[in-house]
């Protein structure tokens, strides 16, 4: 089964309109933002690029 791809901006706005309200509303909500975790370059990570002239 296929549905076709609307030809006018009315089409699919009645298309959306066809949606069920359960879907459209609410539905599962997304987990907040997380703090960002801080992280440090050791010695042994910048010994292996401290020798390049450009690091890609």
């Amino acid at each position: 089964m296929s549905t076709p791809e609307p030809e006018s901006f009315a089409e699919l706005i009645a298309d959306c309109a066809d949606i069920p309200h359960a879907l459209r509303d609410g539905g599962t909500t997304l987990p907040g933002q997380r703090e960002p975790v801080l992280w440090e370059v050791d010695e042994a990570t910048f010994a292996q690029v401290s020798s390049l002239e450009e690091y890609v």
